[in-house]
């Protein structure tokens, strides 16, 4: 059987996906794949053995973890690397580990990218549709913020579209 492809990932309340998705509908073609998320780890293949081992070790992560606050106070983008445009989740002490306990063993350890707390709201946009958006976007003020009490183990369909395998709630008393 070929390996399937995984990804982790924190999704926010649905105050929150409401206003990313008041956006992804205009500005996202990838916004029927998956809901707004927070990227704790990126796509990665998996054999079923494999994935048993990473979702032992999802489970021994959030039993680790309390619930933490999250605060979205503005739009950034990844230009020029990227026309993607996001809401900037502001990086903290519990995100940063939760992100950094996904690159170490059993999980794959590689990573293509930093990790920049973000939630996307346009991607694969021309360049000046995404100096449009941006432009807009940053000038505006967001005061959003969230309590995170759990993170998702997802897969991907062969349509593209992202379901949630796993779900692991934060479990330190």
């Amino acid at each position: 059987m070929a390996p399937v492809t995984y990804g982790i990932a924190i999704f926010p309340s649905k105050d929150v996906q409401d206003v990313a998705n008041s956006y992804r509908m205009r500005y996202d073609p990838r916004y029927s794949l998956i809901p707004p998320h927070i990227t704790l780890k990126e796509q990665f293949q998996a054999s079923e053995g494999e994935i048993e081992e990473i979702a032992a070790a999802c489970k021994k992560i959030a039993n680790e973890m309390e619930p933490f606050d999250i605060e979205i106070n503005r739009v950034s983008s990844f230009s020029p690397a990227t026309h993607t445009v996001y809401l900037k989740v502001e990086a903290n002490r519990s995100l940063i580990h939760l992100n950094e306990k996904m690159h170490e063993e059993p999980f794959p350890v590689e990573r293509e990218h930093k990790f920049v707390p973000h939630i996307t709201i346009s991607q694969e946009l021309s360049e000046d549709e995404h100096s449009d958006v941006y432009g807009s976007l940053r000038l505006s003020k967001f005061e959003l913020s969230d309590t995170i009490d759990r993170f998702q183990l997802l897969y991907q369909l062969d349509d593209g579209s992202w379901t949630v395998y796993e779900t692991f709630k934060f479990d330190k008393e």
